[in-house]
């Protein structure tokens, strides 16, 4: 018998996106969330936190390798790197491509989002065992308030600001963020839909602001399968500008790393084209702080 399942995602009382869906491969609560995968007909197997969209292996790529390549390539000399959440291992799977990272700390709160994505969804988390890579299955917030490592970039794979993740938005922890940087670091973090949650990116830039960050950039893409189909990262350096990097040395890079959405010209075009609005936002912060 064929059943005609479907997994729907509210945004809110009034938008949704839904997939077809073949199987469900997984389902659990954890102590934290409630962690599905399913098998869709369009998109491969998807994974689902809370009833929300995480990551497909459809457009995966394009999430992972904006999150990583940008801020790696931005910082000249990446050794040491933190990623926050990102539990499907995607983000590091990008970050182990570079050669110069030397040590990456993975922290997750959820080890059962760990487990789950291993089983089922190996081609993301394909590098979790890598020599380079420490998983430390801990709160990200409290992670970064009481380490004394410092790191070159920190990349924040967050979650939607709900629940356990409502504080990776917070003032707070962007205070946290700069202190692990070193004397010329910078961060990352998924910052939601530019069409959707303007006012979050405009505090989250505040926030950036406030904390001592030189240089706050956010960048728009395309994102098929989050709400709206438009979503945003917004990177934070205490030295660095992601323009000034110079695309030859990308190119050269790149014939040893394996990429399908980022190339030299995608990192300097995806900062050269973030719309107007976007612009203005972080002009207007940085003039009245």
């Amino acid at each position: 018998m064929k059943f005609n399942l479907w997994f729907t995602e509210y945004h809110n009382e009034n938008i949704s996106l839904s997939m077809r869906v073949k199987e469900v491969l997984y389902l659990e609560k954890s102590k934290y969330q409630e962690i599905a995968i399913i098998e869709t007909y369009d998109f491969g197997r998807v994974l689902i936190l809370d009833n929300t969209f995480q990551t497909t292996e459809r457009d995966e790529f394009i999430y992972h390798e904006l999150i990583s390549h940008i801020p790696l390539f931005t910082h000249p000399n990446p050794k040491d790197v933190l990623v926050i959440g990102g539990g499907d291992g995607g983000t590091v799977r990008e970050v182990v491509k570079h050669k110069k990272v030397e040590r990456v700390d993975f922290v997750e709160l959820d080890e059962k989002v760990i487990e789950a994505c291993r089983k089922y969804l190996p081609n993301l988390s394909c590098e979790m065992d890598n020599e380079k890579v420490n998983i430390i299955i801990a709160d990200g917030i409290k992670y970064v308030a009481e380490t004394d490592k410092k790191y070159d970039v920190i990349i924040v794979d967050c979650p939607d600001p709900v629940g356990p993740a409502k504080g990776l938005f917070e003032k707070e922890f962007y205070k946290n963020v700069y202190k692990c940087l070193k004397d010329d670091g910078l961060m990352v973090q998924q910052s939601e839909s530019p069409l959707y949650d303007l006012k979050l990116i405009e505090n989250i830039c505040k926030y950036l602001k406030e904390s001592g960050f030189k240089i706050i950039m956010p960048y728009s893409y395309p994102m098929p399968s989050y709400p709206s189909g438009f979503w945003s990262f917004t990177l934070a350096s205490k030295k660095y500008n992601p323009l000034d990097v110079d695309e030859n040395k990308i190119r050269e890079a790149l014939k040893e790393i394996k990429t399908k959405y980022y190339d030299e010209e995608v990192h300097k075009a995806i900062f050269l084209s973030t719309p107007k609005y976007l612009k203005e936002l972080v002009r207007n912060i940085t003039k009245s702080l």
